[in-house]
């Protein structure tokens, strides 16, 4: 059985297609093309590197971000294809070397025809895949295109913000649903019918329907029975202090006649208010009737674009450092995964590169502190002993 299974998922990988793959092993970045369009200042430069705790410096290679405050703006091409019927997976890992505090790592997948040269925020495109980052915001985005309007996940996907690497997959489905993965854990998943806002609702309120005049929805009332306190709207808010005495050296003449000062009246009780009672005529909350939305139209596609042929970066960073490696398109789910694990360094689990790095920067952190602490000036009074 175990020889059947090991036999299928072979042949699973054997048919499977992959579109766009690059893990940065070669020794530039020519297939990227930077884009011209913003003025030479604001545009960022990027350079081939493993970043810190490097297992293997040649298979950890990638796309590194170096100036910080710019913009980010890098595409690559590949043959058209389209995903109709089929799966779509985009995955890439991320390493945010720098600490990130604000700035994107999520990229873009473009129909076929992006001007690379000209590639702006406003070229179209099909998805938009990543971790986006700034201040409290902590989200992988993801937006999908259809019929020309963007539309972002309803509810915001978490990420990773440390400075270690994390692998992100991104799988649609030809049933029209999705999974979202970090890590190969999953995330967020489910129908992108009822995930996202591209589809007019299937249900809408009943136009022909309203609030009744006489519908009571208030659920408590004032208490009919209570009855104000005689006397206390008679009681003021302060009062003269009776401790305060006049100065002996006051002089009515100069300073004129003395008030002694107020202060607040203990016996003050504020605005009377009456009790509070549950409402015996409360009918609860209503609720608008509902009817089958006439503009509702089902859509088997949503999941599906006619057209694939360039990836991008299209990104702003105040903090340099981001690492993008291991980028691949492909209609396999089970290739994505068998990548996932051959990442360098990756042994026995799909996150032990990102424990690597962890145990790594633990090591670099407690020998500078050691080294801190043993430069550090001896105490006045340890200094007195050593000198006894």
């Amino acid at each position: 059985m175990i020889a059947y299974i090991l036999f299928l998922s072979f042949i699973s990988l054997i048919s499977a297609t992959t579109y766009f793959s690059d893990d940065f092993s070669g020794k530039d970045l020519k297939s990227w093309v930077q884009s011209t369009t913003r003025p030479e200042e604001e545009r960022g430069s990027v350079g081939l590197s493993a970043g810190k705790w490097v297992t293997d410096e040649a298979s950890e290679t990638g796309l590194k971000t170096l100036n910080d405050a710019r913009f980010y703006v890098y595409s690559a091409t590949f043959p058209e294809f389209s995903n109709s019927d089929k799966s779509l997976v985009l995955q890439y890992s991320v390493k945010h070397e720098q600490s990130i505090d604000c700035g994107g790592a999520y990229l873009k997948l473009h129909p076929k025809g992006l001007d690379q040269a000209a590639y702006t925020g406003d070229s179209a495109y099909n998805i938009m895949f990543g971790p986006d980052i700034c201040g409290g915001t902590k989200r992988t985005h993801f937006i999908l295109n259809n019929r020309g309007k963007n539309h972002l996940i309803k509810n915001d996907i978490p990420t990773e913000s440390d400075t270690f690497t994390h692998a992100y997959t991104l799988i649609l489905k030809p049933d029209n649903t999705f999974q979202v993965l970090i890590d190969g854990e999953e995330k967020r998943a489910g129908s992108i019918e009822d995930e996202f806002d591209i589809l007019e609702p299937k249900l809408i309120n009943d136009p022909d329907q309203s609030k009744p005049a006489d519908w009571v929805d208030e659920a408590q009332i004032d208490d009919p029975e209570d009855k104000k306190p005689e006397g206390w709207d008679d009681i003021p808010a302060t009062i003269v202090d009776p401790e305060a005495t006049k100065p002996e050296d006051w002089d009515d003449e100069l300073d004129g006649e003395w008030e002694a000062p107020t202060i607040s009246n203990p016996a003050f009780k504020g605005q009377w208010r009456a009790k509070r009672i549950d409402n015996p005529a409360y009918k609860g909350p209503w609720v608008h009737p509902q009817i089958t939305n006439p503009a509702y139209a089902p859509d088997d596609n949503l999941y599906s674009f006619p057209s694939f042929g360039a990836v991008g970066i299209e990104i702003w960073q105040v903090k340099a450092g981001t690492i993008f490696d291991n980028i691949l398109v492909t209609d396999s789910v089970d290739e994505a995964a068998a990548a996932r694990k051959a990442y360098a360094g990756r042994k026995d689990t799909e996150i032990a590169l990102e424990k690597i790095e962890r145990e790594a920067k633990e090591a670099e952190d407690k020998a500078r502190a050691e080294k801190e602490a043993a430069e550090k000036p001896a105490e006045p009074e340890e200094a007195e002993k050593d000198d006894l």
